[in-house]
């Protein structure tokens, strides 16, 4: 088992029975994702898994990355054409009215910006600037529900950690975490930084989504221990035709420096809500497992999906297809009962 499963948690498999299960396909780690949850429950939620199993658990920091503020509802309706205000600071955010986090970040939003919420491509351009709100035109509609990721058409400037992941790293630490993943690594400064943060002894992954953090690949592979190819928020701001061969270029680079490499995003998406994948998600997951990725990563799937074993379990088989396939497999072989 040289592949490894990354398994996120969340409200349909935090459960012992689920845990152990998982555990039992052998899980290599089971991961948080911060931006899901209060940092007051951080501390009980790792012990409850650390109490089910003995698989490590991995912090995911929310990262130098924009969110939309609480909704009224988790399906708010903006109409192409519209009006918004967008409030520079946070509010309970309705059809006409939203704010965005960190606060610093949308401060920096301009007339002419651009920003796009969630993956229903809601699109928002700022058309005026005032003391307290900009005033937006909608330019594409759809639905957008709390702390959905966010992105503006040009660079704005972040910091690598929130505060909130300050506080999740010293907890972790506390609970014996040893490993870390980095959401959108934009430098190998950043690196540098969660490195010091997490320990010398820290296993650190860091997020490769963003195009400075595909910019700077081989200087982020020279300080990290992993990375992790997040092909969804990579598909915010490069052409989604582009992504697969950027996929193999950054696994390429990955393997040439000994840098073991994670893909994620959508690998068995239909298994959120089907028991079994399609066609062409079991062909991506092999592909990718063919360009030479060390691991897969399930989120969605395991986080908020009806089937959260069952997806681990067909991520397992075709992980173990993979490693009986060799080139001169026979039709029979495949075939086999």
């Amino acid at each position: 088992m040289n592949k490894k499963i990354l398994v996120t948690l969340g409200p349909s498999s935090l459960d012992q029975q689920t845990v152990e299960q998982c555990t039992a396909l052998g899980v290599y780690v089971f991961r948080i994702n911060l931006s899901h949850t209060p940092i007051e429950n951080l501390e009980p939620t790792i012990k409850l898994i650390q109490s089910w199993t003995d698989t490590p658990v991995c912090l995911d920091t929310e990262g130098a990355q924009l969110r939309n503020g609480l909704m009224a509802s988790e399906r708010v309706e903006f109409h192409t054409g519209s009006r918004v205000k967008i409030h520079r600071s946070s509010i309970v955010g309705d059809e006409t009215n939203i704010s965005f986090n960190p606060g610093y970040v949308s401060d920096q939003m301009g007339v002419g910006d651009e920003v796009q919420v969630d993956f229903n491509h809601v699109r928002f351009k700022v058309l005026e600037k005032s003391d307290d709100h900009f005033k937006a035109e909608i330019l594409s509609g759809g639905t957008i529900g709390s702390n959905k990721a966010a992105d503006v058409n040009r660079d704005l400037n972040f910091d690598p950690l929130t505060e909130k992941d300050y506080q999740a790293i010293e907890i972790g630490l506390a609970n014996g975490i040893e490993n870390f993943a980095m959401s959108f690594a934009n430098l190998p400064e950043d690196v540098m930084l969660m490195r010091e943060k997490c320990g010398a002894g820290a296993n650190i992954i860091c997020k490769i989504e963003s195009p400075s953090g595909v910019q700077n690949l081989e200087r982020i592979l020279d300080q990290t221990d992993e990375i992790l190819i997040d092909r969804g928020d990579l598909s915010r701001r490069v052409p989604i035709e582009r992504i697969p061969f950027l996929q193999r270029r950054i696994i390429s680079i990955a393997r040439s420096k000994q840098v073991p490499v994670y893909v994620a995003t959508n690998l068995l998406e239909s298994m959120v809500t089907t028991l079994s994948p399609n066609r062409a998600e079991v062909n991506d997951v092999v592909s990718t497992l063919e360009m030479g990725s060390n691991g897969l990563i399930l989120a969605a799937e395991t986080a908020i999906g009806k089937h959260p074993v069952e997806a681990v379990k067909m991520v397992r088989a075709l992980i173990d297809e993979h490693d009986r396939w060799t080139p001169n497999t026979s039709i029979a072989e495949i075939l086999r009962e």
